[in-house]
């Protein structure tokens, strides 16, 4: 078969075999009596190898080697080209998103655009300083999406802190990135997460947070807790409770009880389910009247003995007004766990002071 037809019929230019033969990749088994290149079908076979191996990336160089060493063994080939084209796509897809982050911001001229590409680069600095500059300088021309993506990924306390700033101030709408955030297998992204939804306002974010409330995630958990508390979100109450009982942020768990015990009905049922959780008889009446009070995290609403947790359960009622707290503090300051009722009873004077 001469080079025409064999280009024809394999797809492969004249040009290209010749360019094979003079590197020695491809020579034709035989010549015609004009001196014409003649192909067998076992050249057409090598050919064909030749563009399926070209296929998977390989150069010609690796190609005739693959072809020619029959010792060769392609394992570590393959897994050379496997690194190779991950490190690729990763580049193709960082492009891709820079590109589609400029478009967002609907920049007029070049000179809008080097000033995203300039925040965008800033952002992404192994410098914190000039991530923290770049997140308290970032204006309208930054994507929400890029402000989102640097809040999940960044480390540092100062900087995160600035991202949060930058996004609660611009003003776009994030929420809905953020909580997908909550979705992560990384604990720390999960937990930057809920602390930028914390500190978005309105219903939305308010929603996730709520829907937080029952997230596995104790650490999630105790966030949307203590913002929801600030918020006058009374479904934080279970959870609240359980952070005072597990010595996780308990001081502001109590403070945030406190902001919730703005009303009567409110106030009683948060002094029910702190007397619960203490296992004791102490404002049973008023126990009886909520039997269950405990969140997601999984604990018994009754029988709690940990003596540590009691004394945070008794030190939480200072600060929860009305007569269900009060009485409950009457009767702990007989228990007989001596370091409850000495809590319970300099308590009561306090309250008895005001």
């Amino acid at each position: 078969m001469l080079i025409g037809e064999v280009a024809r019929r394999s797809g492969v230019s004249a040009r290209m075999l010749r360019h094979y033969e003079s590197l020695g990749l491809l020579r034709p088994s035989g010549r015609t009596g004009s001196g014409y290149r003649e192909y067998s079908g076992e050249d057409i076979r090598r050919i064909f190898h030749i563009e399926s191996l070209r296929s998977l990336g390989l150069s010609l160089r690796e190609i005739g080697r693959a072809l020619d060493d029959p010792g060769f063994t392609p394992s570590a080939l393959v897994d050379d080209l496997i690194r190779q084209t991950r490190e690729r796509i990763a580049a193709e897809t960082d492009l891709l998103t820079r590109l589609r982050r400029i478009d967002a911001a609907e920049p007029a001229g070049w000179e809008d655009v080097l000033q995203v590409v300039a925040v965008l680069q800033a952002l992404g600095s192994k410098s914190p300083a000039a991530r923290q500059r770049a997140a308290l300088s970032a204006g309208d021309e930054v994507p929400v999406e890029a402000l989102v993506e640097a809040v999940l990924r960044e480390t540092e306390p100062n900087v995160a802190g600035a991202l949060r700033w930058a996004l609660a101030r611009s003003g776009a709408d994030g929420t809905a990135l953020l909580a997908k955030g909550l979705d992560s297998p990384v604990p720390a992204v999960r937990e930057r997460a809920v602390r930028s939804l914390a500190e978005l306002a309105g219903d939305e974010p308010t929603a996730h947070l709520r829907d937080a409330l029952a997230h596995p995630d104790v650490v999630v958990r105790g966030h949307a807790a203590l913002a929801l508390g600030t918020r006058g979100v009374a479904d934080a109450i279970p959870v609240l409770i359980d952070m005072i009982v597990d010595g996780r942020n308990d001081t502001d768990a109590a403070d945030a009880l406190s902001v919730l015990a703005s009303d009567t009905a409110t106030a009683d049922r948060i002094a029910d389910g702190l007397v619960n959780r203490l296992g004791t008889g102490a404002g049973a009446g008023a126990a009886q009247r909520l039997p269950e009070v405990g969140g997601p995290a999984g604990h018994s609403t009754h029988g709690t003995t940990e003596a540590a947790a009691r004394v945070r359960l008794t030190q939480s009622l200072a600060d929860i007004p009305g007569d269900t707290a009060s009485r409950a503090l009457i009767e702990l300051s007989q228990d007989a766990d001596r370091a409850v009722a000495v809590t319970a009873t300099y308590l009561l004077r306090l309250r008895d002071a005001h």
